[in-house]
């Protein structure tokens, strides 16, 4: 028995004092995206526990435990996925299965303090479904419920932890047409409960009426360092957010946007970025009339800085056909690779989300252009690690793909 604690101890000894060898990884010859407007340039890639530690146009000095060579092929930052409920919205309508929105809550109030990231599942299998397609984060909605102010929620990572997490709180704000109609049949309620919630900051916590005392104290420290995100589509709306957003001194995005163009001026002036779903093309609702294909052109000519989202979680895959359509329609490249890479973590206070020497390692090697629906992700890697790019649905398509003409694999396999 001594002898076997004795030769523990000794292992215990040697491991403590051996030198821990990193995990690398040298990419090659990758036309690389830095994450900013500037064109791609062939360069090498040298990671080193999850961190980057070189970028040069010839690393080839170095040994590393693994080598991947690109042979030409894009490398960008992992993508941002725009505003979803990844984690949070695994079937529509399996009531336990969603955990994104706030409705009919018998407080009657509105909840600031409302936040979903108490519910985040980063086992959802639809985090790996996104992921395998070069997404690396998303920003993690409150959906519109029944309550002008949804909730909280931020910036979370694709790398499967359950306190992935990062950023500045996102406090979201419906004041559209559609949820217009739950708040009192008109979108003014919306803004007649905003400046009253926003009054009740000042008054005792024993005389509020439309918050809680947890809910004042939300909304404050919202104010304070938060972001507040307002779903607004139509030109008026745009321009009542902006005045309110002025009047409380407000750091703010506006989603939705669809009729930004017209108002571009405005948005330009006050700084306030939009995250728009560049395929809107159609009077899809009385609050889109003025959708046109060119509004992500046309907001950038005028100085706004852009984002997309595509409002869709199980499919928020499909994000970079929206940044290709709005390329194709105007936008310039670099500004499209910038909305879609570092310019999301930037705006809500993530880790920046470039390819340059001392930043996380959440990467993509793409097949050909990833603004392109022709190219793929050929390999990810989210914090140093490549990603196994399997998921529910490559599994099904494994399980399925007939290997022989007229029958199905479940045909064929025992």
């Amino acid at each position: 028995m001594k002898s076997t604690l004795k030769q523990w101890l000794m292992v215990a000894t040697l491991l403590a004092t051996m030198t821990v060898q990193a995990e690398s990884l040298l990419i090659t010859h990758g036309s690389v995206h830095i994450g900013d407007e500037s064109a791609a340039t062939v360069q090498d890639i040298y990671i080193e526990d999850g961190v980057i530690e070189a970028v040069s146009a010839d690393l080839s000095a170095l040994t590393a435990d693994r080598i991947i060579d690109a042979g030409g092929r894009p490398v960008t930052p992992a993508l941002f996925a725009g505003i979803t409920a990844l984690g949070l919205s695994e079937i529509g309508m399996v009531y336990e299965a969603v955990d994104s929105r706030l409705n009919e809550l018998y407080t009657g109030l509105m909840h600031p303090e409302f936040d979903v990231r108490a519910a985040y599942n980063p086992h959802s299998s639809v985090v790996p479904i996104t992921r395998v397609e070069g997404y690396g984060y998303t920003l993690l909605v409150a959906a519109p419920g029944d309550r002008t102010l949804s909730g909280q929620g931020s910036l979370v990572r694709f790398d499967g932890g359950f306190d992935s997490f990062e950023g500045d709180t996102s406090l979201f704000v419906n004041v559209d047409g559609y949820s217009g109609n739950k708040i009192g049949g008109s979108r003014a309620a919306h803004w007649m409960l905003l400046n009253s919630a926003f009054a009740e900051l000042s008054v005792a916590d024993d005389d509020l009426t439309l918050i809680s005392a947890r809910g004042k104290a939300a909304l404050k420290s919202a104010r304070r360092d938060g972001i507040f995100v307002f779903r607004a589509n139509r030109a008026s709306d745009i321009l009542q957010t902006l005045a309110f957003v002025k009047e409380h001194e407000l750091r703010a995005v506006i989603s939705g946007a669809q009729e930004a163009w017209l108002v571009k001026e405005a948005l330009a002036g006050t700084g306030v970025p939009v995250m728009i779903n560049a395929l809107d093309n159609l009077p899809g609702s009385f609050d889109a009339l003025g959708a046109r294909l060119d509004n992500a052109a046309l907001l950038n000519e005028a100085g706004v800085t852009l984002l997309f989202t595509s409002g869709e979680t199980h499919n928020a895959r499909k994000l970079r056909q929206v940044a290709g359509s709005a390329v194709a329609n105007g936008l310039p490249h670099g500004v499209a690779m910038a909305a879609m890479t570092s310019l999301p973590a930037e705006i809500f206070g993530g880790q920046p989300r470039m390819i340059a020497p001392g930043l996380r390692a959440d990467l993509v090697i793409w097949s050909g252009d990833p603004l392109d629906v022709n190219a793929a992700a050929d390999q990810v890697i989210i914090d140093g690690r490549l990603d196994s790019m399997k998921s529910r649905q490559t599994q099904l398509l494994e399980r399925y793909l007939p290997s022989e003409t007229g029958l199905g694999r479940a045909y064929i396999n025992p």
